[in-house]
């Protein structure tokens, strides 16, 4: 009997291999529909030497019992627009995503476009990623048509735009942009542009003192009085960039007081002349690389395009006898003013040191205290106290530090530190305080880090040193006891010095 089928019985698992197939055997008509489920196609059974005949281009959606999972495909996923997008799952096709309204500064996302509105706020900042991708794609448009009056300023956050390291200000009614990131060389570049006008960005323009750059930054040094004229502010960059300058004002430093030459000399050491008024600026929006003083303030100076004048404060001149130290004269730049250091004490005095930017130091003999520091108070503080003395004088307060006190010795006490910045483009301190004079032969104090000058130690060892010039250094104080019959006049403090320093390119 001819056998007209096969039982399943009568096969055996995995009896049936490709090579039992013959091609053309299997059509789709002896497939019943939903009878090939995913479980039926694994692996397992390999076809790809037979030739298998499926009329109308294949396996019909009735021969297959619910879905092939992608799994089971060579490739479930395309690719679009850069992206990886699993079969089945769902894509924005366009190249931008349009986001509501823009009315303030904001930062940009890749793949968004913004309709930006500066009808109302004035000028706006959009600022673009800082990591980019290669393809990345961000897109604006003049919302109320008014980009010509308040202009749209695309920030490049570190990257070139049109291979170039400056932002992009977008100054024309109705513009429409799109731009697209490629590399490091070129950055963001236009692709599509519509009543595009671009202005290229500017920076502050200014003259006067020694004129020098540090990377991006210009730094005018006035070590005498001058002027900084601005002939023009910036546009088409962050609004605090366009107008904004820091500021370095060190004040003049006191000088020390006198010393008498009384017969058998008078015993006391003479106080050390306080710092000039230290005030510092390192603007938290400027991203200045700079490393600021810990005294320095969080902002700058707005300018505008006009003259400033800038005043430099002197030293003070030591006293001559019966005479305290003169205080330093002032420094002042626009709305800063720092005061000049306190005079220290002359010897013998009921008084103390002079008050000032930072006060002056005791004279020895009386004990007398030191003067006080930050006189006028500002914040942050410009200055320290002086210190008390004992036989010897008290030292000179510093920008950072108090004056040393020394009551109850015969040493001179040492001037308070000052501060470091390296505003100028290398770091540099100013506004130490002067060490106090020793009494006989005791050691005399140092001078604060910053130009304070240094004591000196009788009997007739001379003048102290003077403060340095442009630092701002209070003057060192003589010792005692002088030479009899010999009056002494005290050292001078240092002349102070003014710095400004902005983003110009």
């Amino acid at each position: 009997m001819a056998l007209t089928k096969v039982t399943k019985s009568g096969i055996t698992d995995n009896a049936i291999d490709a090579d039992k197939i013959e091609d053309g055997t299997v059509v789709a008509a002896d497939i019943a529909p939903g009878t090939i489920t995913d479980a039926k196609l694994a692996s397992t059974l390999d076809l790809s030497a037979k030739t298998v005949t499926l009329p109308n281009c294949g396996v019909s959606n009735a021969q297959l019992a619910g879905s092939i999972a992608n799994a089971k495909l060579a490739n479930s996923s395309i690719t679009i627009n850069g992206s990886s997008v699993s079969l089945g799952g769902s894509v924005s096709a366009g190249q931008v995503s349009w986001q509501s309204v823009k009315t303030a500064d904001f930062t940009a996302v890749a793949g968004e476009g913004y309709f930006v509105d500066t009808n109302s706020v004035g000028a706006v900042t959009a600022t673009l990623p800082g990591s980019p991708s290669a393809g990345d794609t961000i897109a604006f448009k003049d919302y109320a048509a008014n980009f010509g009056t308040n202009a749209l300023t695309i920030a490049r956050n570190g990257n070139n735009i049109q291979g170039v390291a400056n932002n992009s200000s977008i100054s024309t009614n109705r513009a429409s942009i799109v731009l697209v990131y490629i590399d490091a060389t070129k950055g963001w570049l236009y692709t599509n542009e519509s009543n595009i006008s671009i202005v290229p960005p500017t920076f502050i323009t200014a003259t006067g003192g020694t004129v020098t750059t540090s990377g991006d930054f210009k730094i005018h040094t006035f070590t005498g009085d001058g002027c900084f004229v601005v002939s023009s502010v910036g546009s088409g960059i962050p609004c605090a960039q366009a107008s904004t300058v820091d500021y370095l004002v060190v004040a003049g430093g006191g000088g020390a007081g006198s010393k008498d030459g009384a017969a058998g000399g008078s015993p006391g050491g003479v106080g050390g002349g306080g710092a000039g008024g230290f005030r510092e600026s390192k603007d938290s929006t400027l991203s200045s690389p700079h490393t600021a003083s810990p005294l320095a303030a969080t902002t700058g100076i707005t300018v505008s395009a006009t003259t400033y004048p800038i005043t430099v404060g002197g030293g003070g001149s030591g006293g001559s006898y019966p005479s305290t130290g003169s205080n330093g004269s002032n420094s002042v730049f626009s709305t800063i003013t720092s005061a000049g250091g306190g005079g220290g004490s002359h010897s013998p005095a009921p008084t103390g040191g002079n008050p000032g930017g930072s006060g002056g130091g005791g004279n020895g003999g009386n004990s007398t205290p030191g003067g006080s520091g930050n006189t006028p108070p500002v914040a942050p503080s410009q200055g320290n106290p002086g210190g008390t003395a004992g036989n010897g004088g008290g030292g000179g307060g510093g920008a950072t530090a108090v004056g040393v006190d020394v009551p109850g010795t015969n040493l001179g006490g040492d001037g308070g530190a000052g501060a470091t910045t390296s505003i100028t483009g290398s770091p540099t301190s100013y506004a130490g305080g002067g060490g106090g004079g020793g009494y006989v032969g005791a050691s005399a104090g140092t001078g604060g880090a910053g130009g304070g000058g240094n004591g000196n130690t009788g009997p007739g060892a001379g003048v102290a040193t003077s403060g340095s010039c442009n630092t701002g250094g209070g003057a060192g104080g003589t010792g005692g006891p002088s030479t009899p019959g010999v009056n002494l006049t005290g050292a001078s403090g240092g002349k102070g010095i003014v710095v400004i320093r902005y983003k110009f390119q």
